[in-house]
């Protein structure tokens, strides 16, 4: 295709830009005439004529002429004349310039093609089958849309690249509206409201059709899209589909037929375009789940799989892409079709739309400055940012804050720039004929105007201050200097530029200027030239000035000045020019005439600090590249590297700073405080005349980066260019740490040392280097290389290294220690002469294995890392057998190590997906990709996106789903991407070609999610497996209510986030089943750390008494199993968590906690009559066996207590008559037994043979249930005599047609069915009369831990996290067939992804709504008719390590090893704000004291196990900071008690004090060193009574039980010792694992008081007086306390244990009471400032009591 044109896009009305109705640049031939048509209410063109040929429009006029249109689709507006024929001829021009003619008419008859003509049949309404389709054209003929897909219409039927339309023929007899040309594929149908919630582009209100209030689109009008968009295409034309299309068997699973009407003649004939009018009972229907790529065997045998409605495919099927727009991502991405042979052509548009969300990528940083001309950096009117050029992107840079935002659309390097004196209007030009031109609202980064410059280059633009003139100078065609003015008052109200005037001149322009003081006076200087310019009238006339001696110099640079201050005469304003032999011209604009010549020197005077003015005889000058002026001074920029401040009469330097190289730029800001340079160097700065300090704004490599690395601990990120240098960078503030130069060898390759401070670097010589970044210096290099070095990779321990050369060479290190050796050289092991690619070495990431292209280019070989064994070579040149030519690999890349994928890029413009084992199934393989070869390619670490290096685009595929959606492009680099790439907490992607990207993930990795609108409908299209929706982070706004059965909507897929404990996705893996599903295990309870001596006697104090009362529990337990329960009718919902049934109203949120157990829950069980609940946990240290409950659903109270088992209840189930409780123990216990409910007596008990997984009572029949699990479905049957039981068994094998794996979930249907779910994924139907498995489907790449039944649906919960809808009606039908049954009529109607395994659900009875639990400890409303999912219950994955309140007390934060922070409302306990940190956990937090700003400013404070400490702004909902204090994971963090200071601990003992502004940290304290911290507190005290000056007075507690106290001023840098506490260790502890931690804190009714407790002799808290510097009390407990919180308000003091109890101490009365209810050790506990309320913590449950006042 022909590269895009900008002037248009996004759309070109052809009839409007070649002027149509004045025929010049058009002809028309015969009856051509122009009327109004009703329905439009607008003019039309009608051609009629008996024949077509002599009847038409034809633009161009001539055929010696073309139109050179390259959009991809052209939309034609007709309606054709009643019971008339019409042809549409289309001349299209391919790459090769061979022009190819394309008609459509209904006169043909069927489909004829040569080389150079295409005829296609075209039939717009529905016809009898009995008669031809193709005719006339009908008496009731509607206007039509026809939507031509040019670029797939000749890559599907001629195998050509389309490059342009050449030009267009209109025949009798039709009506013609209009022709559009357009990169984009517009939906007609879809209005503007519609837009806002589809992935979808509506037609512009410019093409649209108008449609009558209340009306439907396709009742009015047809809209043709050709080629059609299914994968087969059908045999003769179709018309109106008003059927759905029906499932089609095409292996084990549901797959989606491709056409909506199946044929069974060959594809090749299947040519005519497809009218698409879609009715309501065919969009009612949900579509089915896209159907996976074929695999792709190493040997290449091709499938002779065929299917009876059409033809067979290979396994190289062709697909094609789905567009993706966004302000970030390229206009539309390229179709790319693979031919399995040339017999069969077979196209496909994108049917499914792009992958959610969309854009998955958000630019955040860019590294990189200029590109084109480093002369263009700009200060705001407001002097608060910078704006400047990174080659195509426009940065605004934020100067306090160094926060980017860009202008995004220029599709190469940006040449000049312009501000307005508003801030208003930015414009921008970029670099290379035709130079394209920008203005952008500078405000909201919104492109309003974008138009073609006369000029091939823009050299400079200067804005009127109104910003209603532009002028702009540049370059003609001929090279001539042409300088032009345009309006662009009228651009902000939806106007258009005017070209005021243009002007030509043989003079020199290199700077050009508009005056202050009049918008129509400019002046421009160059070589040996200074002219004053004046716009008069539609005219441009330029004056010289006379120069007198000074007529040679080089001018540079201009600036005007006043004279006398505020006075606006053009009389009043001087111009001063500079040039390069260092003179400095003041000239009288009035007069044009030179006033004063100055020169400045680079000598210095002995003595003297400051150059010296001379005259003009006295020698070479300076070099001055530019100035800039204030009221006060003059800043001027020169090539010899220095910034100078002078006076206005130059008399003396003011100020200096010198640059690494020579100053390019210089700009004053608008106060005059800060000067802004520009280096050609790459560098921008700016110096603050107050303080005389340089700040560094950017940094940039000055020629493409080549490769990058990253290395976690410590944020960095290492670049190689061809500039021959390395450099550091800091991720976080994208400023450079680091750099090394060599100039004799360039460096082509780089990467970290997992572990180590260490990078290493290949360079041309074949050395490879590595350099420490703690010494800056070169530790060890290696030359065993001949060649360029082209590859270097690390494994991921960091004990082997491997580099590559262009000779073929291959070198493996051993890194174990600093002073890295070789081990290993092998010659002719990679391909030679391949260019140096991050990709060029891969090593899979678990370390052992090693890939590369090699030992050709047409070879790619697999490795053992550590012994070079050779395990797989494949042959990638004999992949695509119908390729005419060898195709080649460029790039490798290895997924997961789950997966065990390999990835490779090829010449062909593919990916292929191999396994890196061999002797496995073939791989899916990605056809057509990118454009062109890619150098790069990278897998998320979940295997969810894969990222690709396109040319100058990166493309981001959905790989997961892989051909069900298309890529999404991203733009922004102006030359080829050279390298992309992860960050390691996934959380990011870097691209690197001209400068470095750094792009936001935004999909479940998104490191801030903001929960507060309502749950959002899915958007209508076909399933995306992998889409993520984002109200799956939505708290619920309004309560779920059972309805009315509905239409099935279109299904929302959320995918799981990043960290959970979710089973990981598998989808198109190919990897082994799972033996054992998650969800489906043997229930384990969370063990519980308690000592000999547990609590005992302990309860749950009741409602109306007690010191505590518990409010809320926040968490559900995703380790049980079925352990909720929900009745639509009743509204009754429970749920455990923990050892607590928690009930709760789902209108108030009001909760309800029965306590009783002595063991985490298991599992629940509701009676059908919804009277009675059963719960059931496992032992605990104090009981043998595990302990049923069985509760009164409206007393709340427990009626009977059983102990049926000595190991854990896996399942409960009551009989459909509540007669009989069923429980069932664990895989250890294999115990059935029954259990009467009038009595709750043991009615029978039975030891199963094998491990059991699940068991249901017959809905239909009381007397029977039915048991699944290891390869056995086993019926039971009751039979009672009077008052005894017996059970009857009938085992029944899982057939082989199953597969292999256990039973893992049931279901009863309809009688006689019975559903059972298999740890493979499978759902098998069973006839529970004849006792046999009639059919089976496969349902899911995982386990099924869930199944449930309903009228004539199914439900299904798997491993995966997938909830999928199945209709299965018609399974009823299907058991007369026996085992020749199929599944073609099951069918999948919706789906979500949750974020974790499926354990527990309950749906109404129409299955439109329900509750779902996962392992990610989430509760879930899910609507199927609304297609939403909505968070109903969510509490940490992993353990909780800290609570903190807002000073309001209007809201909490908690912390969690699962790496997030989340904000909670402490009212209602909602979540409100989630900040998540990938692959870290996250062990302290603070919340800013309300001394340190207003609320609004309010600040958290986590700390991490990297040792990062990042800042988070609550009310922005965005990380403020990041910053490195501790080498190691930090403890415990706190602000000091104005805010402006942090105080952090680390388990290494250190104490760094930091600001949490800048990120500086300025004192660390190692007193503790060698125990970790655990607790710093800090309170406000004025310390003249300890002796000692300060502020603050906090405290440290470490783990070896010392405490040390301080007294700190820390605005005056002050901090002084006050007391040093050691307790004594005892030789032993009772608690087992480890020891108690060391705690402390201040009392907070008493200022002089501290609390210890810790390890020590006794079980105690300590009470000490600092004022006394003795112990003053002690408080004896019954254990070793695990946490501690002392009550603001009242004297109470918590103590938290280990074993599972919490002790309330009224430390003024001297009682005590005891609180049970945790379900493991109490970690934390915490009061609220207010002391109302008291949150506990155990492990991931928390607890929130209300404090009674006292």
């Amino acid at each position: 295709m022909a590269r895009p044109q900008p002037w248009q896009h996004p759309f070109l009305n052809v009839f409007r830009h070649f002027r149509v109705d004045e025929w010049k640049r058009s002809a028309k031939q015969g009856d051509v005439a122009v009327v109004t048509d009703k329905t439009l209410k607008g003019a039309v063109y009608r051609i009629r004529g008996s024949v077509s040929a002599a009847n038409y429009i034809q633009l161009p006029k001539s055929s010696t002429q073309s139109l050179g249109l390259t959009g991809r689709y052209l939309y034609v507006l007709f309606r054709p004349l009643p019971s008339k024929h019409f042809v549409i001829h289309l001349d299209v021009s391919a790459k090769d310039n061979q022009v190819i003619r394309v008609s459509f008419s209904n006169l043909f008859k069927e489909f004829k093609s040569t080389a150079t003509w295409l005829q296609f049949p075209l039939v717009l309404e529905a016809r009898t089958p009995q008669r031809d389709p193709v005719g006339l054209a009908p008496s009731g003929a509607r206007w039509t849309c026809l939507q031509l897909d040019l670029q797939d219409v000749l890559l599907v039927y001629l195998n050509r690249c389309y490059g342009h339309l050449k030009s267009i023929r209109l025949c009798a007899s039709l009506l013609v509206r209009n022709l559009y040309t357009s990169d984009l594929c517009f939906e007609p149908a879809i209005s503007g409201a519609q837009w806002a919630k589809l992935p979808v582009t509506p037609m512009p209100r410019e093409m649209a059709f108008p449609v009558p209030k209340g009306e439907s689109w396709h009742d009015r009008y047809i809209h043709i899209r050709f080629p059609s968009e299914s994968l087969k295409v059908p045999s003769k034309p179709i018309e109106k589909s008003c059927s759905p299309p029906e499932a089609v068997l095409l292996g084990p699973g549901p797959q989606p037929l491709p056409c909506p009407v199946a044929s069974s003649k060959p594809v090749r004939f299947s040519v005519s375009p497809v009218v698409q009018t879609p009715s309501p009972t065919a969009s009612g229907r949900a579509p089915l789940a896209p159907r996976p790529f074929p695999e792709v065997s190493l040997s290449q045998e091709c499938s002779d799989a065929s299917n009876a409605d059409g033809p067979g495919f290979h396994s190289l099927e062709p697909w094609a892409r789905v567009e993706a727009s966004d302000v970030h991502t390229a206009a539309a991405g390229t179709h790319v079709l693979t031919h399995e042979s040339a017999e069969v052509p077979v196209a496909r548009t994108g049917s499914s739309k792009g992958f959610l969300p969309d854009p998955v990528l958000r630019l955040k940083g860019v590294i990189g400055f200029g590109g084109h001309s480093t002369r263009q950096a700009l200060w705001t009117p407001d002097g608060a940012a910078v704006v400047y050029p990174c080659h195509a992107v426009i940065v605004v840079l934020l100067v306090d804050t160094g926060e980017q935002r860009f202008f995004l659309g220029h599709t190469d390097k940006v040449s000049a720039l312009a501000l307005d004196g508003s801030s208003s209007l930015l414009a921008s030009a970029q670099a290379r004929a035709p130079s394209m031109m920008r203005l952008w609202d500078f405000q909201t980064g919104r492109c309003l105007c974008l138009f073609r410059s006369p000029m091939h280059v823009v050299c400079s633009l200067s804005f009127s201050d109104s910003g209603a003139l532009l002028c702009g100078v540049g370059k003609d065609h001929h090279g001539r200097t042409m300088v032009m003015a345009w309006g662009t008052g009228q651009v902000g109200l939806s106007g258009e530029v005017v070209v005021l005037a243009k002007a030509h001149t043989d003079f020199d322009v290199q700077a050009f200027r508009v005056t202050f003081f009049d918008e129509t006076r400019m002046a421009s200087c160059g070589q040996g030239s200074v002219r004053l310019w004046r716009l008069r009238g539609r005219a441009l006339r330029s004056c010289p000035v006379d120069l007198g001696e000074h007529h040679a110099l080089q001018f540079t640079d201009l600036a005007f000045k006043q004279a006398r201050d505020g006075c606006p005469e053009p009389s009043a304003a001087m111009l001063l020019v500079c040039s390069r032999s260092g003179h400095i011209l003041e000239i009288d604009c009035q007069r044009m005439v030179v006033r004063h010549a100055r020169r400045l020197l680079p000598t210095r005077t002995p003595g003297g600090p400051h150059p010296q003015k001379q005259t003009f005889s006295s020698g070479p000058g300076i070099a001055i590249s530019s100035l800039s002026i204030s009221p006060a001074m003059c800043a001027v920029g020169s090539e010899d590297g220095f910034l100078r401040l002078w006076p206005l009469d130059f008399s003396s330097v003011l100020l200096e700073a010198e640059h690494e190289g020579p100053v390019s730029s210089v700009c004053v800001s608008p106060d005059g405080l800060r000067v802004l340079s520009a280096t050609s160097s790459g560098h921008l700065g700016f110096l603050d005349t107050l303080s005389r300090v340089y700040h560094m704004l950017a940094r940039s490599h000055t020629a493409p980066v080549l490769a990058l690395a990253m290395e976690q601990r410590r944020g960095q990120l290492a670049t190689v260019s061809q500039d021959r240098t390395v450099r550091i960078w800091d991720l976080a503030t994208l400023q450079q740490l680091y750099d090394f130069t060599s100039s004799e060898e360039a460096p082509c390759a780089v990467t970290f040392h997992p572990t180590r401070p260490t990078f290493f670097c290949g360079f041309s010589s074949g050395a490879v280097r590595s350099f420490s970044l703690e010494a800056a210096e070169v530790l060890v290099e290696h030359t065993c290389h001949r060649g360029a070095v082209t590859g270097l990779t690390a494994t991921p321990d960091g004990r082997l290294l491997f580099s590559s050369c262009s000779r073929g060479s291959l070198a493996q290190y051993s890194c174990a220690d600093p002073q890295w050796h070789v081990l290993r050289v092998a010659a002719d092991m990679v391909c030679p002469d391949a260019p140096a690619s991050p990709s060029a070495l891969a090593v899979s990431r678990d370390g052992r294995l090693l890939a590369f292209v090699g030992p050709s280019r047409y070879t790619v070989t697999v490795m053992g890392s550590a012994s070079l064994d050779e395990l797989l070579r494949v042959d990638i040149g004999t992949l695509d057998l119908a390729s005419s030519r060898l195709d080649s690999a460029m790039a490798v890349c290895f997924g997961p190590a789950a997966l065990g994928h390999l990835l490779v890029s090829t010449s062909s413009n593919r990916v292929v997906v191999l396994r890196a084992v061999a002797h496995r199934p073939g791989p899916p393989c990605l056809p057509g990709v990118h454009p062109e070869p890619c150098p790069s390619l990278t897998l998320s670490e979940d295997a969810r996106f894969l990222l690709i290096a396109a040319g100058r685009t990166i493309k981001v595929w959905d790989y997961a789903t892989q051909a069900s959606s298309g890529p999404q492009v991203y733009i922004g680099h102006s030359e080829p991407v050279q390298a992309v790439a992860f960050s390691p907490d996934q959380q990011q992607v870097l691209s690197a070609g001209d400068a470095v990207f750094l792009w936001d993930v935004l999909a479940a990795t998104e490191s801030c999610v903001c929960l507060g609108p309502p749950a959002t409908k899915a958007s209508p299209g076909p399933p995306q497996p992998d889409a993520v929706s984002r109200a799956s982070e939505l708290p619920r706004q309004q309560v779920p209510k059972p309805s009315q059965a509905s239409p099935p909507r279109l299904g929302v897929c959320a995918r799981p986030p990043e960290g959970g404990n979710g089973a990981r996705d598998t989808r198109n893996s190919g990897a082994p089943r799972t033996t054992y599903l998650a969800s489906c295990k043997a229930f384990t309870p969370a063990r519980v750390s308690c000592s000999p001596h547990s609590a005992k006697g302990t309860c749950l104090p009741p409602a109306s008494g007690g010191w505590l009362r518990l409010k809320a529990v926040v968490g559900y337990s995703g380790n049980g199993r079925a352990n909720m329960v929900w009745r639509p009718d009743t509204g009754f919902f429970a749920y455990t968590c923990g050892r607590l049934v928690v009930v709760e109203d789902l209108h108030s949120g009001a909760q309800q906690h029965w306590s009783g157990h002595s063991a985490e829950i298991s599992t629940l069980a509701l009676s059908h009559s919804a009277q009675v609940l059963a719960s059931a946990s496992g032992r605990s240290s104090t009981t043998a066996h595990c302990q049923i409950r069985v509760w009164d659903v409206s007393g709340g109270l427990c009626q009977h207590l059983i102990f049926p088992h000595s190991t854990t209840v896996l399942a409960l189930a009551f009989s459909p008559d509540d007669r009989l409780l069923v429980t069932l123990g664990d895989h250890d216990g294999h115990t059935l037994a029954l259990w009467g409910t009038a009595t709750y007596d043991l009615v029978s008990s039975t030891r199963l043979p094998e491990p059991v997984h699940g068991v249901a009572f017959n809905p239909w029949d009381a007397g029977e249930l039915t048991c699944v699990g290891q390869g056995t479905v086993t019926f039971w049957l009751l039979q009672q005599r009077g008052a005894d039981i017996s059970l009857q068994v009938r085992r029944e094998p899982v057939p082989e047609a199953v597969g292999a794996g256990e039973l893992t979930s049931l279901c009863y249907g309809a009688p006689p069915l019975l559903y059972c779910g298999t740890s493979s994924g499978q759902v098998c139907v069973w006839d529970t009369r004849a006792g046999r498995c009639f059919l089976s489907w496969e349902a899911d790449d995982g386990g099924i831990g869930l199944l449930l039944f309903s009228g004539s649906r199914l439900v299904s919960g798997s491993s995966t996290g997938r909830l999928r809808l199945w209709a299965v009606g018609a399974v009823s039908e299907l058991r007369c067939k026996g085992s020749g049954a199929r599944s073609s009529s099951v069918f999948m109607e919706h789906e979500l992804v949750l974020d974790g395994a499926v354990v527990s659900a309950s749906f109404d009875d129409s299955m439109d709504m329900g509750i779902v639990g996962t392992t990610a400890g989430t509760l879930w409303f899910v609507s199927w008719a609304e297609g939403t999912s909505t968070r109903l219950i969510s509490g940490h994955r992993s353990k909780v390590n800290e609570v903190v309140f807002s000073p309001g007390e209007s809201h909490c934060a908690t912390c969690s090893e699962d790496g997030s922070v989340r904000v909670w409302a402490l009212a209602s306990m909602e979540l409100v704000i989630q900040f998540q940190v990938l692959n870290q956990s996250c062990l302290c937090l603070a919340w800013s004291p309300p001394c340190c700003g207003r609320p609004e400013q309010q600040r958290l404070a986590a700390g991490y196990g990297d040792g990062s400490l990042r800042i988070f702004s609550v009310s922005r909902t965005a990380m403020e900071l990041k910053m490195h204090p501790h080498p190691v994971a930090l403890t415990t963090v706190a602000f000091s008690t104005d805010g402006q200071t942090v105080l952090s601990g680390d388990k290494d003992g250190l104490v760094a004090v930091s600001h949490p502004r800048t990120g500086t940290t300025f004192r660390v304290l190692s007193d503790h060193q060698g125990a970790p911290i655990s607790t710093i507190c800090v309170t406000c005290k004025e310390c003249e009574d300890l002796g000692v000056e300060g502020t603050d007075l906090w405290l440290a507690a470490s783990g070896d039980q010392r405490v040390s106290v301080w007294a700190s001023d820390w605005l005056r840098n002050r901090c002084e010792l006050v007391d040093w506490l050691s307790f004594p260790m005892p030789a032993t502890t009772e608690t087992q694992g480890h020891l108690p931690p060391s705690l402390a804190a201040f009392c907070p009714w008493d200022g002089a008081l501290l609390m210890y407790v810790g390890p020590g002799v006794y079980k105690e808290v300590i009470i000490y007086n600092l004022c006394q510097k003795q112990v003053v009390e002690k408080i004896p407990l019954p254990f070793f306390a695990m946490s501690l919180s002392l009550s603001p308000g009242t004297h109470l003091l918590a103590v938290g244990f280990a074993e599972c109890m919490l002790r309330l101490v009224d430390c003024a009365m001297g009682t005590a009471q005891d609180f049970a209810g945790h379900d493991n050790a109490v970690h934390l506990c915490r009061f609220t400032p207010s002391a109302r309320l008291l949150f506990t913590a155990a492990r991931n449950e928390i607890l929130v009591w209300e404090v009674p006042g006292r």
